[in-house]
């Protein structure tokens, strides 16, 4: 992270003479009579600009940093308690308001943009409301169905990138809030019934008037999420703290993932967009961490060793160290449920011999099959697995490659080692302090040395660091630490998660995101502290549906994606991705958050920049913004 640096020493508020009038002007009268003039209205000035300071609340203190860098582009600089002007500025301390207001009784429509902008972006046609850039449906039908490849991501040409706002439907309304929202969801804000149809008996989702209600069923478990996730707490302890992150594959609503959270785990659901429409976005609206994904070709988003405990439903999936995979429904009890599957019993036996195989020669360990599930287990290391590949000689080791390396990775038919060990019991990468002691322990990447430039002591003094910032944010934006004002939180360039830590005791997660073109890959760290996070170029859409996000943070993004990309691309999928009077953080340098603000202007957000925590002098400013409130109107945009 760079040191910002103070600016040149700024020019004075008003004139002040500094050298004494010559003899010459002593003695001429008519010098002297101008200089008696400049000194009056010098004087006059001066009590006519207190006489406006007093008007608008007091003394008012001149940024230094705003007399130098801003100039008279800047609408306005907001101190917390002072307000910064430029000659030439338009005046405003109007403070931002953060609540959120409007339910699906707001006929408000579209707000406009208004006059004077340089630039204005229109509303999109109501048809892209769901609009997914990467995952388009149309654009997938180009691409070949042989391994999933058409369901994975397919981002559109710079030529097609939509330069317009992604509007919500008509009738939105600000979500329920956590808990009650893992239970209810408002139909205008997701209006797709073909669920409540498709999925009736297996009760995932009721459709009930103006909303929907999900009463924690599953295709494999019919006495709901709570009971399936304690019949399995009956199998391995879920309550030491030993098991923190968690991944489920083809989420369905995600909830499986909604009933973990109340037992202090944290999972990351992903499906694909496919025809049960909205399963992730379902998911998104009850407040449970969601992507959507599909495990084809490439590797998924995440960093290896990342996953405590892995779940599915007939798929296989990759996940991290010492942990847990978890299978239920077919082939699991096909002697049971053998003919209600409508499958032969030879068809069912020959894939469940086939999981066996594939389990024994990755070197898992079947820990236990009890009822309708079955658990395997991943080795701590390799030791005795490379003693076994002398003989199961499929699949064999990757040769050298970056694990963590996941975007756009191709899926090799190959196992990736864990790291060397030197002893049968020692835990390849590191043993994991249990939760919540993770969090603030000093993740085994860093403590092994295997992330670069990245010390005990950097990570340390990061902790601390953002617990002032978040401190401080919460100054300025007061319902940051209102409990039910925010749920999903995106964090774009997360580093090494401080800021989704600092907000551990909320009622918050966060999606810790590490672009691809940092300098340092340190989503692996992310996770071994028990938080969340996915890989991603903000030059590319995110792999999630418009409105899931009820706060951006967004630190250096444009510094960081300088010549790299269009900012008012990276802007435009803020919009798309952000709630209706969701809210925005922005850090960086004062020259980019000049032009940030003039796109913000013209996306119609109402905003503000502020000095940075450590005082004016700092080059690096923030930008604090809210997303105005509007829908589509009824029946859509008129051509």
């Amino acid at each position: 992270m760079q040191l910002a640096m103070p600016g040149p020493s700024p020019p004075p508020p008003y004139y002040t003479p500094i050298s004494k009038p010559s003899a010459t002007t002593a003695i001429n009268p008519w010098k002297r009579t101008k200089l008696y003039s400049l000194v009056i209205i010098t004087f006059l000035c001066s009590l006519c600009y207190l006489f406006g300071v007093w008007q608008h609340g007091g003394a008012t203190t001149i940024s230094s940093t705003s007399s130098n860098f801003l100039g008279p582009t800047l609408p306005c600089v907001l101190n917390i308690n002072t307000t910064n002007t430029t000659t030439g500025a338009t005046f405003n301390n109007k403070p931002l308001d953060f609540s959120s207001h409007h339910s699906a009784d707001d006929d408000l429509g579209e707000s406009a943009v208004s006059e004077g902008k340089a630039k204005t972006y229109p509303p999109c046609d109501v048809k892209y409301s769901e609009y997914t850039p990467c995952e388009d449906p149309k654009r997938s039908l180009k691409f070949p169905r042989d391994r999933l490849t058409y369901r994975e991501r397919h981002c559109p040409e710079k030529g097609e990138l939509l330069k317009c706002r992604v509007p919500a439907p008509y009738g939105y309304k600000n979500p329920f809030k956590w808990p009650l929202s893992r239970d209810l969801a408002w139909f205008a804000n997701v209006p797709h019934k073909e669920l409540t149809v498709e999925k009736a008996v297996q009760n995932w989702i009721r459709y009930e008037g103006d909303r929907f209600r999900f009463p924690g069923g599953g295709t494999m478990f019919p006495h709901g999420a709570d009971a399936y996730i304690d019949d399995i707490g009956k199998l391995i302890n879920l309550k030491d703290g030993s098991i923190r992150t968690a991944i489920d594959t083809g989420c369905g609503v995600a909830s499986w993932g909604a009933y973990l959270l109340s037992r202090n785990i944290l999972p990351v659901s992903f499906a694909p967009r496919d025809s049960h429409k909205a399963q992730v976005q379902f998911a998104l609206e009850r407040g449970v961490p969601a992507l959507i994904g599909v495990l084809a070709s490439k590797r998924l988003p995440y960093p290896s060793r990342a996953f405590d405990m892995a779940h599915c439903s007939r798929c296989l999936i990759p996940w991290g160290q010492n942990g847990y995979w978890i299978l239920s429904g077919p082939p699991i009890r096909w002697r049971k449920y053998w003919k209600g599957w409508q499958r032969t019993r030879e068809d069912l036996n020959e894939e469940q011999t086939g999981i066996e195989n594939v389990a024994r020669s990755l070197c898992w360990k079947k820990l236990i099959e009890k009822d309708d599930i079955a658990i395997w287990q991943k080795p701590t290391n390799h030791m005795l697995c490379k003693k076994l590949k002398k003989v199961h000689k499929n699949p064999t080791f990757c040769p050298a490659q970056d694990p963590d390396n996941a975007w756009y990775t191709k899926i090799e038919t190959c196992l990736t080692p864990l790291p060397e060990v030197s002893d049968i019991k020692e835990i390849a990468g590191g043993k994991l302090e249990k939760w919540p002691k993770r969090l603030n322990a000093i993740p085994p990447r860093i403590s092994r040395g295997t992330v670069n430039g990245v010390t005990p002591e950097v990570f340390q003094k990061d902790s601390q660091l953002w617990k002032s910032r978040i401190s401080y944010y919460k100054t300025v934006n007061n319902q940051l630490g209102q409990a039910g004002r925010y749920r999903n939180i995106l964090d774009m360039n997360a580093y090494l998660g401080g800021f989704a830590a600092s907000l551990i005791n909320d009622p918050v997660w966060v999606m810790n995101v590490i672009p691809v073109e940092a300098k340092v890959n340190t989503l692996g760290v992310i996770y071994e502290r028990g938080l969340i996070g996915t890989y991603q170029s903000w030059c590319e859409a995110m792999s999630t549906y418009p409105r899931t996000y009820d706060l951006i943070h967004a630190d250096s993004i444009f510094t960081l994606y300088k010549d790299r990309c269009e900012m008012e691309d990276i802007l435009l999928e803020m919009d798309r991705i952000l709630r209706p009077e969701g809210s925005l953080i922005i850090r960086d340098d004062v020259d980019m958050l000049v032009k940030v603000k003039k796109i913000a202007d013209a996306l119609n957000w109402d905003s503000q920049i502020v000095d940075h925590e450590d005082g004016p002098l700092e080059r690096q400013k923030l930008l604090f913004a809210v997303k105005s409130y509007w829908t589509a109107p009824v029946g859509g945009f008129s051509s």
